[in-house]
């Protein structure tokens, strides 16, 4: 997996969101497996082009030397929010803008994927064989949609950390014929962050 030219692979991240009727949990979990180096960005800040091949150097694949980011990123978004199918879907939609944010921009060989569920409707919704025994009716809670921002903002924020922690919790490793893909040292990025938060970076 190579994420932005970086060794990529699984992420994890997660929020926790206060509702009207509680605190619900948004987690996301990545494979990160795009990108190019140059479009790169961390907190706005364009990592990509400071860290460039002459401080960690990009891995060349030799079926298609000097091509890159043409992987893809699977995303998984789950949630204990009670939401319908359409909101789930709205939620994978939303795992997308972070992804844009840190640089991804689904290049013509990438097949990048969002699914979302929600686990709220465990042991609430029959079975399909229950459903065809009594034909009738049953009822399930559903978020309101004027509540839905805040998972919105957890699933993008959470998806951005989940992509950061593929890349800094990844480490260098030599794969398919030699082929050498090395991490993002997390020394190299804070260092980064503290040089463009001091000024502009030339």
């Amino acid at each position: 997996m190579v994420c932005h030219d970086f060794k990529g692979g699984i992420g994890t991240s997660s929020r926790v969101v206060s509702t009207v009727d509680g605190p619900v949990t948004v987690g996301v979990l990545v494979q990160a497996n795009h990108g190019i180096r140059k479009r790169l960005s961390i907190l706005g800040v364009p990592v990509g082009e400071v860290v460039d091949s002459s401080v960690v150097p990009v891995p060349e694949m030799p079926e298609a030397p000097g091509v890159h980011g043409a992987g893809s990123i699977i995303t998984v978004v789950a949630t204990d929010a009670p939401l319908s199918a359409r909101q789930c879907t709205r939620l994978a939609q939303r795992a997308t803008l972070a992804i844009g944010r840190t640089g991804g921009a689904g290049e013509n060989d990438s097949g990048d994927g969002v699914i979302a569920f929600s686990t709220a409707g465990a042991g609430v919704i029959p079975s399909a064989g229950y459903a065809r025994q009594r034909a009738g009716s049953y009822q399930v809670d559903v978020l309101s949609d004027d509540a839905i921002d805040a998972l919105f903002y957890a699933v993008i924020d959470a998806t951005e950390e989940a992509i950061l922690n593929a890349m800094l919790a990844a480490r260098t490793m030599t794969g398919r014929d030699g082929v050498v893909v090395h991490k993002l040292p997390a020394e190299v990025l804070l260092r980064t962050l503290a040089d463009f938060r001091r000024g502009p970076l030339g």
